[in-house]
């Protein structure tokens, strides 16, 4: 099926939202509010559009269908950003926005224009300096080996491929993961809330107008085809809102307690179904149509639709057994509110899966190998450039293989590593590893050619030993030589313990100098823009810690600058 047969009749459509309401004056409609931009989605774009906007001197409603946070506030708090930023400065790091292009350039291929990913290199130590601005803080602490994720005290990390070898060539490594700082009870902390909510409240002083508990069901456009506001469904403030606010909290509590593939799984899916019907329920009896007028524009920053699966099923079929990452709000509703008015999108078989093997570190000191039994990797990258190998190369199967020095390691730097970062490695370690006395045996396990297995742990001890070079670009100094007896864990897509989070990265085509939706003849639609994991950016093509979170603040400000 081709995305221009796409609309809300289709039986693919998938969606709650509807075709847009064409009016041919807009004063017979019953606005019941308005403001010059009207944003459908509050989280990392959303808030970045409403206090650039805000700085511009334009009125801004936002509606969200929770209080706002999405996927940001859900994160980690990474911040990707180089070039010369104030925290690099003050750690003593020295990078420039052609350094960090050339090293981005590898990660992104042509997901966006040259020009568009220059200048968000450009204007990364100013996107840095006005995310302080509005209060957020970081803290230049540098952690200076490779990490998926930094432990306590660290807050300027390597969150990329950086320090790879290969990726060297291409570009003098810097720290470019900033993480949000916050002075906690015992000790600093640093979570996406440390991003989102000094922003959120920046923008509330500015005037922002925030509407919870409102969900956007569709456009509404006039006879030209020009956006001028959105229907919405709304509920109540109040006893009725709050009541609905923490039934939801308690469904996604329970849909989100364990992966969906973990024994036991569906009991908690099943009470956390039950709640999303109580709130359900709610909304029918309670919610209200609302019209709200947007006379500059609309902007849609809903996040992505890892959390409607068949959607999913749809566009990215190889990431179907992954785990959902973001909020369970992700549903792809801002994508369809675009394509309900022709907007045209791109990339939508992409999606981000976390295969995070370091910390700790020994786990990445091993090798990994495919269904076939075959190395195919540098097990040092990035957790998401290895997820992505995993299910775009090996069908979504993957092993990973040590020995008893390497594995005892590993639970002694699980001790010191983070509770999220411990607890996963733990997982593995004690309800997915397996032992074995002889390559043999441990081929048998999971059915993988021993011979393949051999000869893939016989050139990994030999570039080990530096007898060789890696074929992958691996440091002699990350490997060790595997010897019996040994261990084996899957960490395949659909691992019945350790499934891989995965969230999606495609969306709606936008003027990438405006972050107007374009139709299919790439046409401006007039009044509609997109932002974050609703709009095709920077991050599209494949993922690094950060890079989605400053996608969001780079496109969310690119509209507040650009509204007409």
């Amino acid at each position: 099926m081709l995305e221009t047969e796409l609309n809300p009749k289709n039986e693919k459509w998938f969606s709650d939202i509807e075709a847009p309401q064409i009016v041919n004056d807009p004063n017979l409609i019953s606005w019941n509010d308005e403001s010059d931009l009207v944003i459908v989605g509050l989280g990392g774009a959303g808030i970045a559009a409403a206090n650039e906007a805000l700085d511009q001197d334009h009125s801004v409603i936002a509606i969200d269908k929770t209080s706002g946070g999405g996927a940001t506030a859900r994160s980690g708090g990474i911040f990707y950003a180089g070039g010369g930023t104030p925290i690099q400065k003050e750690a003593g790091i020295e990078d420039t926005p052609d350094n960090m292009f050339n090293y981005l350039i590898q990660e992104t291929g042509n997901i966006v224009k040259k020009s568009t990913l220059r200048k968000f290199c450009k204007t990364s130590p100013e996107n840095t300096q006005w995310l302080m601005d509005n209060g957020v803080q970081f803290n230049s602490s540098y952690y200076e080996t490779k990490t998926s994720y930094p432990g306590a005290g660290y807050f300027l990390y390597h969150s990329d491929n950086s320090l790879v070898p290969a990726y060297m060539e291409k570009a003098l490594p810097a720290p470019r993961g900033h993480r949000g700082y916050e002075e906690g009870p015992f000790k600093p902390i640093g979570v996406g809330g440390t991003i989102f909510y000094p922003l959120k409240k920046s923008a509330i002083t500015k005037g922002l107008k925030v509407f919870p508990r409102t969900e956007a069901r569709s456009l509404v456009i006039t006879a030209e085809g020009r956006v001028i506001g959105i229907k919405a469904l709304m509920l109540p403030s109040g006893k009725i809102s709050d009541k609905h606010k923490k039934i939801m909290s308690k469904a996604e509590f329970f849909q989100m307690l364990i992966p969906q593939n973990m024994p036991g799984a569906s009991i908690f899916q099943l009470i956390g179904k039950f709640y999303v019907n109580r709130a359900q329920k709610i909304e029918r009896n309670y919610r209200e149509v609302v019209y709200i007028k947007a006379n500059k524009g609309v902007c849609l920053s809903a996040g992505g639709f890892i959390f409607n699966r068949e959607m999913i099923q749809e566009y990215a079929p190889n990431y179907i057994d992954g785990m959902p990452l973001g909020t369970s709000h992700d549903t792809g509703s801002g994508i369809r509110l675009g394509q309900s008015v022709g907007g045209k999108t791109d990339h939508m078989n992409r999606v981000t899966a976390w295969r995070m093997i370091n910390p700790p570190m020994a786990f990445a000191n091993g090798l990994v190998v495919n269904k076939n039994g075959i190395r195919f990797g540098n097990e040092m990258v990035y957790g998401a450039t290895l997820g992505d190998a995993i299910c775009e190369d090996h069908n979504g199967k993957a092993y990973l293989i040590l020995d008893k020095e390497l594995f005892v390691k590993a639970k002694k730097q699980a001790v010191s590593s983070l509770p999220f970062q411990r607890d996963s490695a733990r997982v593995l370690m004690y309800f997915n590893a397996k032992k074995r006395n002889t390559i043999e045996k441990l081929a048998k396990i999971y059915n993988l050619p021993s011979k393949n297995l051999s000869n893939a742990i016989d050139k990994y001890n030999i570039a080990a030993k530096g007898n060789t070079n890696c074929e992958f670009g691996k440091s002699s100094k990350d490997m060790k030589e595997i010897k019996p007896p040994y261990y084996i864990m899957d960490i395949s897509i659909n691992s019945t313990m350790a499934p891989l989070p995965c969230l999606t990265l495609g969306g709606l085509v936008v003027n990438e100098e405006t972050g107007e939706v374009l139709d299919q003849a790439n046409n401006e639609i007039p009044g509609l823009y997109a932002a974050g994991r609703t709009a095709v950016g920077v991050c599209s093509n494949i993922y690094v810690s950060g890079l989605s979170v400053a996608d969001c603040i780079f496109s969310g400000r690119r509209i507040g600058q650009n509204l007409k």
